[in-house]
């Protein structure tokens, strides 16, 4: 399924991109129920940039894994528990962290919670020194 406005690789064509972001989580509600309690809809893709919208149930829990670039998160709406190296940040409406490449970190929702994340990739180079890639790894 590709993304409107996006080219057959799924990667957006504009430059430009704006989104009403609690419409798109009202329209994300209204695809419950979700697998495992977690929704994700990717908002914008580019060879180095993502910026995805996650909803999650009470509960939901996004196991240990990493993303191989620098990544953000802002919370929305409701509370997370973020957890890396060792840490458990609780997260509310408003809150933002901020986490390097590949360092392995799990997302438990205590609240029905959205939140926005963003990726920025390496470049090909990078990506492919990378030792550790993927999700659960």
């Amino acid at each position: 399924m590709s993304i409107p406005g996006s080219g057959d690789d799924g990667n957006m064509i504009s430059n430009l991109s704006c989104f009403d972001l609690a419409r798109e989580i009202v329209d994300s509600e209204q695809q419950k129920p979700w697998p495992s309690g977690i929704h994700a809809k990717t908002l914008h893709k580019k060879l180095d940039f993502r910026v995805v919208l996650i909803s999650m149930e009470t509960a939901a829990r996004m196991k240990e894994h990493h993303v191989d670039g620098t990544s953000s998160v802002q919370v929305l709406k409701g509370h997370v528990r973020y957890s890396a190296q060792g840490q458990a940040y609780d997260l509310k409406m408003g809150s933002l962290i901020t986490l390097g490449a590949s360092i392995k970190h799990e997302v438990e929702s205590l609240d029905e919670s959205v939140f926005l994340l963003t990726i920025s990739w390496p470049d090909n180079q990078q990506l492919l020194a990378t030792q550790h890639r993927g999700y659960g790894t």
